[in-house]
């Protein structure tokens, strides 16, 4: 739902989960720390919203030895969520976080369920805008990816989290290698989940020929960058669709993988998304979340659509399937 239409310009602001957001551009957890890195080269203040860097109870110093690794079209990362812990996060970052204007999300991790609801529970007591909750990554070798496979495994986390931040809008990030990801999704729903973002990285790996090893020290690491697009886009579109079914809840969904620009937003934007998260792009092009937003609002303009409501193509899609 857009509100603040001004002066019959386009109106790019959303609300999700009660949450207004001045545009549907997000920076993704993972790739733009706590905000204050980009400072110097974009105006933070322009941006939808803001994702931190993921979060856990206790500091953790991440994975050993490599960490990025690049493949054509994508980028491979196994930084192990890296992060000074929930309390230094709440006193060190947040208020500089909040002062530069946009949505601020929290992305929660953990590796047990116990330190999940632990980290929920500061999170409800902390000048955040919403959770998001991590139960994709691929990069960890404890908790993460493992439940977000598994709808049972799903609700065993996400009803504990939304029982210990009862204050906080809660989305839950999906993973792209979940067997049945809308059952997972209805899951999480059902445990009490406002929106779900999608995809996370997917699981991959790389090996270094001239060492005869694997790159990683964990062997696996989470692939991201342009070669997921039309996957994660696909998964969109098709989640959408799921929670539509009947006897499903829908709720928003906040689409990721690969975004560069306006075009790949607005794909995600057609195919259900209420808003987007951009990450690996801002790794080459800085410019990139600002460039998709004057974007979005240049071809608003051109075609005559007046929020972003407009855009969803799926309504008349769902009619004809």
């Amino acid at each position: 739902m857009s509100i603040l239409n001004t002066d019959g310009a386009p109106d790019l602001s959303q609300v999700i989960a009660g949450v207004v957001f001045k545009n549907p551009v997000i920076a993704a957890s993972g790739t733009f720390g706590y905000g204050r890195e980009y400072g110097e080269l974009i105006d933070l203040s322009r941006l939808g919203g803001i994702c931190t860097k993921g979060l856990t109870l206790r500091p953790r110093t991440g994975n050993t030895g490599q960490r990025i690794h690049e493949t054509p079209a994508g980028l491979l990362n196994s930084i192990g969520l890296e992060n000074p812990g929930i309390p230094a996060f709440i006193e060190k970052e947040l208020p500089r976080l909040r002062e530069l204007g946009p949505v601020v999300i929290a992305n929660l991790s953990g590796s047990t369920v116990e330190e999940y609801a632990e980290g929920a529970a500061l999170l409800n007591d902390a000048a955040i805008d919403m959770i998001e909750l991590n139960i994709s990554c691929p990069n960890v070798k404890a908790g993460g990816m493992t439940f977000g496979l598994d709808p049972e495994a799903a609700v065993s986390v996400v009803g504990p989290v939304r029982k210990a931040a009862p204050d906080k809008p809660l989305a839950v990030k999906l993973s792209p290698n979940a067997p049945d990801l809308a059952a997972v999704a209805r899951a999480c729903v059902r445990a009490g989940a406002d929106a779900l973002s999608l995809v996370n990285t997917f699981k991959a790996m790389a090996i270094d020929i001239r060492r005869r090893r694997p790159v990683f020290a964990n062997v696996s690491a989470g692939l991201s960058g342009p070669a997921v697009r039309p996957i994660a886009l696909r998964m969109v579109w098709e989640l959408y669709g799921a929670l539509r079914e009947p006897g499903a809840a829908a709720v928003p969904l906040i689409g990721m993988g690969g975004i560069a620009g306006a075009e790949d937003a607005l794909e995600f934007l057609m195919a259900g998304a209420s808003a987007i998260q951009i990450g690996s792009a801002t790794f080459p092009h800085p410019q990139t979340m600002i460039e998709t937003i004057d974007g979005l609002k240049v071809f608003m303009e051109k075609e005559g659509i007046k929020n972003l409501a407009e855009l969803n193509i799926r309504g008349g899609a769902e009619k004809t399937a």
